[in-house]
């Protein structure tokens, strides 16, 4: 049996509160009251203020800035809405934090990202809603439904509007290939890969171009960026292979102060795309950057997964061809 519209209701964390607003004026209704503090002992303490008995109640709550902080404040709010007697509870986490960790490639590490979706389920979440994860095999950590959105129609549409003369898209890495390619055909244009070397958390040696990119302009893709190494890299060396021009486009922008001190420096880049998944830091200064800053909105593509999800329709025909990746 299909639900009522009446029983839908939205709450949000505080990692990024103008995500949250946005979705919600596209749901056409106000984010549902609940009262979230700190205490100075560190501490997390929430208090739903509405009551969500027999109600399917979706929480909004991106695993960046901050990922511990912003974790432990959804498993609170979860738990809250549990006791609480939600019919179902939805945890819509935009940026799944600690999806690099995803597996044992040293001895005795964990596999965090693994943790994180058990801690999850744990908490109350009977479903969780996510977009571009770090890698695909995440969604195999969960033993409850999960729904993986894609940046993709946003952030082609975005593309499509630059109406480049000569693109190509290329792929920072090797990692990034298969989703390049995706774009690559969706936009008709050739493939290029940037082989790197990682020689420190956030410092990368880019070696090898394979492709053509002389005098083009180029589309990279990536699905997040920190420190901006693997992006400045491989737009240096893609500026000496002779390439015209360098955007990037990445769908989260989890950003450190590192980042921030290469993007004002060394980021060889003339344009940086990224979406709203994370909230972007207050102390980037982003009038002072010697490239061009766009961010996309993702707001329009949650809120209508969560419609969908609520009236049990499908997810997946949101990406029509871009589906099964």
């Amino acid at each position: 049996m299909k639900r009522n519209n009446d029983e839908l209701m939205i709450f949000s964390g505080t990692a990024n509160m103008p995500l949250a607003k946005k979705v919600a004026k596209y749901l056409k209704r106000p984010l549902n009251k609940i009262d979230i503090k700190h205490f100075p002992d560190g501490e997390t303490f929430c208090q739903v203020q509405e009551g969500v008995r027999g109600r399917d109640v979706f929480v909004i709550q991106s695993g960046s800035p901050a990922p511990n902080e912003a974790y432990m404040e959804l498993f609170v709010i979860m738990d809250a809405l549990k006791r609480g007697s939600a019919k179902r509870i939805t945890a819509v986490v935009p940026y799944y934090g600690y999806a690099r960790q995803d597996r044992k490639d040293q001895p005795r590490v964990p596999i965090t990202a693994r943790l994180v979706a058990n801690l999850l389920e744990a908490a109350g979440a009977d479903r969780v809603l996510t977009m571009d994860l770090h890698a695909n095999q995440i969604q195999g950590f969960f033993d409850v439904p999960l729904d993986h959105l894609h940046a993709e129609p946003v952030i082609l549409k975005y593309i499509r509007s630059c109406k480049f003369k000569k693109p190509i898209v290329v792929a920072p890495d090797t990692g990034g290939a298969k989703t390049a390619y995706g774009y690559s055909r969706k936009l008709g244009t050739d493939l290029a890969i940037v082989a790197k070397q990682r020689t420190g958390d956030s410092d990368v040696d880019a070696f090898s171009v394979v492709g053509d990119v002389k005098g083009c302009d180029v589309i990279m893709i990536d699905d997040m960026t920190a420190t901006g190494g693997t992006l400045s890299a491989a737009a240096k060396l893609l500026k000496e292979q002779g390439a015209k021009s360098v955007h990037a486009y990445v769908s989260h922008f989890p950003l450190t102060p590192r980042g921030i001190e290469r993007l004002q420096k060394e980021a060889h880049i003339d344009e940086l795309v990224v979406t709203d998944s994370i909230a972007i830091r207050e102390d980037f200064d982003v009038k002072n950057l010697p490239f061009k800053f766009t961010v996309l909105s993702v707001a329009n593509l949650i809120g209508e997964a969560i419609k969908r999800i609520h009236k049990d329709e499908s997810v997946n025909s949101l990406f029509g061809d871009a589906g099964g990746r």
